[in-house]
């Protein structure tokens, strides 16, 4: 397992524990035996959905994101509510809330990690599909606009550059290579 590479936790201790994010900065035993700091945030892990309609059209969600300061288009996703809540039932939620979809089936795309230099989250990536429609209703403090387009304009905003956010790339690319038969 790569063993001459692993890194010992020798102590750590919380910096900040936040409502979304909890920092820790941990001393660890490197392999050749010195000592390094290591400052991560701790994440109880996240859940994405690519929904897919039998034409192929998919939905994404448009949303202001704060800490970049821009306007995204991103696949419907949420975090865990807590570290063992099933990613399936966090996926289903977050596709109900966000778009007010509700789906017949859902199939598991891959796990990702975000940002493996500086956090522990793991995303669940699902697709889902034969879906029904129902009403929005996202979380008090969300507020997204709905939009259905084709998986191959998808596909091209992603070459583009329009389409940036990390697990919508992922998401939006595993479901083109899954459609060309490559699974």
């Amino acid at each position: 397992m790569d063993e001459e590479l692993v890194e010992k936790k020798l102590h750590g201790e919380a910096i900040f524990d936040g409502t979304l994010l909890h920092v820790r900065r941990d001393t660890v035993e490197l392999p050749n035996g010195n000592q390094a700091t290591r400052e991560f945030i701790e994440h109880p892990g996240a859940s994405s959905v690519i929904p897919v309609f039998p034409n192929g059209d998919i939905i994404l969600v448009k949303q202001y994101r704060y800490p970049i300061g821009r306007v995204t288009l991103e696949v419907p996703a949420g975090k865990l509510d807590a570290p063992d809540e099933d990613p399936l039932y966090c996926a289903q939620r977050e596709l109900s809330e966000e778009t007010g979809y509700e789906a017949a089936h859902m199939e598991k795309l891959t796990t990702i990690a975000t940002t493996v230099g500086f956090s522990n989250e793991y995303i669940h990536m699902y697709k889902a599909e034969g879906l029904t429609p129902g009403p929005q209703h996202p979380d008090e403090d969300e507020f997204i606009n709905v939009v259905r387009l084709p998986l191959d304009e998808a596909v091209a905003m992603v070459l583009d550059g329009r389409i940036y956010d990390a697990k919508s790339v992922s998401s939006i690319l595993m479901l083109e290579r899954q459609r060309n038969g490559n699974k």
